[in-house]
């Protein structure tokens, strides 16, 4: 790894604070990340805002786009245990469209078209593993551009990849997939087993790119590791029963976990939760993720969950706004908590949280 980064000057102490808190230990506080932008006198010009045809053109400018983060990194005061990251992001499912599946592009999200028509072997064995397809091409170019970019400035992540039953889902269609979890149980429990073995693949080859070039392993979720780090996740899990998702999805997400050195699960709203249980029970899992959404916030109404995680001996991370962080500390257990501040303003106002969060009398033991 990289011990120096002009974004991040102190990074080998912060990545000494992830690897503890990666085992459930505390050097000196929690981890807590915030940023904000830095004085207007500090800042770099912004590339020009373009015309584009299409949102897909837009999303597809990987030279604009790189040239976007990086003044935006640059831009920015990352504070604390938050480290200087930029992930080469072409949508949640673009794993899927190594397989053929096109994305559609819209304004702030993408998706990908179902391509899978039934269970047939021959509909089956029509989905391959394309690494000469345009959209792994496409996210090798982007990749490639950004470690350009980054080298001494900033960390560049590997991208936001759904494997196992999220991708069964895109391949087929969530609600159809529903339907198959009854009809074709069989197919989709082996379609994941043989999926999982590419996608430890495509992780691999990333992987080994982004360490080559010095960056520490990190994704969209903001934390790193100086081994593999992972976030393993299936959003689809919220539409079907436990005994569905522990026969058909759970083995993946463990060989997921065991193929990493580090891992923590992405659980997704409060209709996971009924997954939980199982979650916390893997041996080779971490932590978790644990992301509420927008309607069921402030982070303070999950405070018996936090601490069960916890409680559970995995790490955890959160993210909640400055108000929160003080009575967080106090009443959620504290080794193993991770807190990311979403509304950090100025430096001064970010000093006064990191006050709070260095003082341990107020944490619970």
């Amino acid at each position: 790894m990289d011990t120096g980064f002009e974004l991040k000057p102190d990074i080998e102490k912060v990545m000494d604070r992830y690897e503890a808190w990666w085992d459930c230990e505390i050097i000196d506080r929690p981890l807590v990340c915030m940023s904000f932008p830095k004085e207007e006198s500090k800042r770099v010009p912004r590339p020009k805002p373009k015309e584009y045809s299409s949102h897909r053109e837009r999303w597809l400018d990987i030279e604009y786009r790189v040239e976007s983060a990086a003044a935006g990194l640059h831009n920015t005061v990352h504070f604390a245990d938050k480290l200087p990251t930029v992930w080469p992001n072409l949508g949640p499912e673009i794993f899927s469209s190594f397989y053929g599946c096109n994305m559609v592009y819209g304004g702030s999200t993408a998706w990908s078209e179902p391509i899978l028509e039934d269970w047939s072997q021959k509909s089956v064995d029509k989905l391959q593993l394309d690494l000469d397809g345009f959209y792994f091409r496409k996210l090798t170019e982007y990749v490639d551009a950004l470690i350009e970019a980054g080298r001494g400035k900033f960390i560049v992540g590997y991208t936001d990849m759904h494997g196992g039953g999220d991708a069964i889902a895109a391949f087929r269609d969530p609600e159809q997939l529903c339907i198959d979890m009854i009809d074709h149980p069989a197919e989709v429990e082996a379609l994941c087993d043989r999926i999982t073995d590419d996608f430890l693949q495509v992780y691999d080859i990333f992987y080994d790119k982004l360490s080559a070039a010095g960056m520490p392993s990190t994704s969209w979720c903001s934390a790193a590791s100086r081994g593999k780090y992972h976030i393993p996740s299936n959003d689809f899990s919220c539409m079907i029963s436990t005994e569905m998702f522990e026969e058909a999805f759970l083995p993946g997400i463990i060989r997921e976990c065991q193929h990493m050195d580090r891992s923590i699960y992405h659980l997704d709203g409060p209709q996971a939760l009924d997954k939980l249980d199982l979650i916390l029970e893997l041996p080779e899992l971490d932590g978790i993720q644990w992301q509420p959404g927008v309607s069921n916030r402030p982070m303070m109404k999950w405070i018996p969950l936090m601490n069960r995680i916890l409680e559970s001996g995995k790490i955890l991370t959160v993210d909640c706004t400055s108000d929160q962080v003080e009575n967080i500390l106090a009443e959620v257990a504290s080794k193993g908590l991770h807190i990311i501040v979403t509304d950090a303003k100025n430096q001064a106002q970010a000093e006064e949280i990191l006050k709070i969060a260095a003082n341990r009398k107020l944490y619970r033991k």
